[in-house]
């Protein structure tokens, strides 16, 4: 169980290590994620509410019209505010 463990904290950070140096990150958030089912797609609006400090809907008119990248509505939320 131990090694297990281990192995995968060794795991976590060799990714989060690649996310940062990829530029997928916005602050301490991973924000390049796929959102292809509900739960995502919440999680992606919550991210674009708190990065660009809107409201529900005005995050998810940005969702949508950025094609579904959170990271197109974190660039486009000078825009959007």
């Amino acid at each position: 169980m131990k090694a297990g463990t281990a192995q995968k904290l060794v795991l976590n950070m060799i990714s989060t290590g690649v996310m940062l140096r990829l530029g997928r990150v916005e602050g301490n958030l991973m924000t390049d994620l796929q959102p292809m089912c509900d739960k995502l797609v919440d999680r992606s609006q919550r991210l674009i509410m708190n990065l660009a400090n809107v409201d529900e809907g005005t995050a998810r008119h940005a969702f949508e019209s950025s094609g579904g990248s959170v990271r197109e509505a974190a660039r486009l939320r000078d825009s959007v505010q």
